[in-house]
């Protein structure tokens, strides 16, 4: 599904952001990425879909390598079964919710249909039920500015979902929101992780959260991977050897009990 061999990243300011990366992420997975801000979180996620390139190592993902060749048509056909998730939700808050989740099929319609956002029944169709899928349906023809974070959020997840991933990645995607509305969300993360078979990849900045919802988690210090299993196997000194130092409570914001 994922496979990172001995994968490294070095930016152009001689940042070294990873360092001999080898890993594998199954179909199905839900796996939650943690430690520091700047140990390499953001960086492994966007590697996935090329947002950013590796320096060196192989990485594949369904079966495709991921290298400096894969551009144009080809990097794009790539994309389409990878869904992406950020913390800032990117929606056009002048319009409405369902036209928003639409923009996620785009891609598959002929440039005439695409310039006047001439939407067909079965696209429709897909976007009303991907809003069904994170439980705001009833939300479709509000405009998007008028949601709250929380909601925003899931119609970006949606959105996502509007795509027919097989991999869904997520950027700190509860970071900004309170935690009983970052529970919600996650349980959408949750839900739509077991029901549609969508491997779940989450750079996550909380500790509980990434426990509660993860199978499996990772934990990167200093670009280098120093824990990698299951979530039930995380404890306190595991946390510390990731972190580098005690666990203080902004790591652990939200509370799994809080809800």
């Amino acid at each position: 599904m994922i496979s990172f061999v001995n994968i490294g990243k070095t930016y152009p300011n001689g940042t070294r952001a990873l360092n001999n990366v080898t890993l594998d992420i199954k179909q199905g997975e839900f796996v939650a990425v943690i430690g520091l801000s700047g140990a390499g979180k953001s960086t492994l996620i966007r590697l996935v879909n090329k947002m950013i390139s590796i320096t060196d190592g192989e990485l594949t993902v369904n079966d495709i390598k991921v290298d400096d060749k894969l551009k144009g048509k080809k990097l794009r056909q790539f994309r389409r079964k990878i869904g992406m998730v950020f913390q800032s939700f990117n929606l056009i808050g002048r319009t409405t919710v369902v036209r928003n989740v639409l923009a996620a099929r785009v891609a598959d319609m002929d440039p005439f249909r695409s310039i006047f956002g001439i939407y067909n029944k079965k696209d429709k169709i897909l976007a009303l039920e991907a809003l069904d899928k994170v439980g705001i349906l009833e939300k479709a023809y509000h405009r998007a500015d008028q949601l709250s974070g929380g909601q925003q959020q899931r119609v970006a997840l949606a959105r996502t979902i509007a795509q027919d991933p097989t991999i869904i990645l997520a950027d700190e995607p509860v970071a900004s929101l309170d935690p009983i509305t970052a529970n919600q969300v996650m349980k959408d993360f949750e839900r739509v992780n077991k029901d549609l078979n969508i491997t779940v990849v989450a750079n996550m900045h909380h500790v509980d959260m990434a426990l509660k919802y993860a199978k499996r988690v990772i934990g990167i210090r200093d670009g280098e991977i120093v824990f990698d299993g299951p979530a039930t196997k995380v404890n306190e000194k595991l946390l510390k050897e990731i972190y580098g130092r005690e666990i203080t409570d902004e790591d652990i914001m939200f509370k799994a009990d809080d809800e």
